[in-house]
C-alpha cells in the first residue's frame, strides 16, 4: 500500500492524523512547558519580533511571547490541536489560526519564524516545499529559531534530518548564525535535538531590481 492509499489518520501530511493524537492524548512531542532555549532567546532579544508559529499544537511558546508583548500568530492545520491551543492561550494576546501553513498568507510578513517539532513531523516528501516556503516569507534578516531533530532515525513522525540535509536545505537562503545541543529536551527527543537560528539572506533577485 502506497502512502497515498492509507486512510488520512494514517498519514502526517494530513490533519486527521494529528487530530487522532490529540483526541486520544498520545502527543509525546507536548513538553507541557516553555524550553529553556527559547526562553533565553527571547529574554536577549531588543525589540518584540513579529513571530509565526507554525504547527503551533498545544501553544505553550506562544505564550511566552505573549506576556513580553510580541506579536505572534500560532498555526496548526488540526482543528483539535487549535481546539487545544485555544484552552492553553486563553487570556494571552495571540492569533490562533486554523489553516495549512503551505497554503497560508500572514497580513504582516514575520521577522521570525519559530521551529518545534514541525519540520520533523513532516514527511520528508515535503522538506523542500518547507523550506522554500519559510524562505518565502521571511524578509532579510528575519530569523528562523527553534528545534531541529538532527538523527538518522528514518520511521516517523518524528523523522530524523541528517546536519547535510537540513544545510541543503536552509543553506542556499540562510546562515547558520547558532548552533548547540539542547540540555531539556522532553524524552522523544532526547539527545539528538539542536537549538539552531538561521538568519535570511538578502534577497539577491530583489537586490537585483
Amino acid at each position: 500500500m502506497s502512502d497515498q492509499d492509507k486512510p488520512a489518520a494514517q498519514r502526517p501530511e494530513h490533519p486527521d492524523f494529528w487530530c487522532k493524537r490529540f483526541e486520544e492524548g498520545i502527543t509525546p512531542w507536548d513538553a507541557g512547558r516553555v524550553p529553556a532555549d527559547f526562553d533565553a532567546f527571547v529574554s536577549v532579544r531588543p525589540t518584540p519580533m513579529n513571530t509565526l508559529i507554525p504547527g503551533c499544537g498545544s501553544g505553550w511558546e506562544a505564550t511566552r511571547l505573549a506576556a513580553a508583548g510580541w506579536p505572534v500568530t500560532a498555526l496548526d492545520f488540526s482543528p483539535t490541536a487549535v481546539a487545544r491551543a485555544r484552552e492553553v492561550l486563553a487570556g494571552h494576546a495571540v492569533e490562533l489560526v486554523c489553516a495549512d501553513f503551505f497554503n497560508y498568507t500572514p497580513a504582516t510578513p514575520p521577522t521570525l519564524i519559530y521551529e518545534r517539532a514541525f519540520l520533523c513531523a513532516l514527511p520528508r516528501k515535503l522538506w523542500p516545499d518547507w523550506a522554500g516556503k519559510v524562505a518565502a516569507l521571511l524578509p532579510s534578516g528575519g530569523l528562523l529559531a527553534g528545534y531541529f531533530f538532527v538523527c538518522e532515525q528514518l520511521k516517523g513522525p518524528p523523522f530524523g534530518i541528517q546536519p547535510e540535509q537540513l544545510d541543503a536545505l536552509l543553506l542556499p537562503a540562510f546562515e547558520r548564525i547558532e548552533d548547540r545541543p539542547v540540555a531539556d529536551s522532553i524524552p522523544v527527543f532526547a539527545g539528538r535535538e539542536r537549538w539552531q537560528v538561521w538568519r535570511r539572506r538578502q534577497d539577491e533577485r530583489a537586490a537585483d531590481r
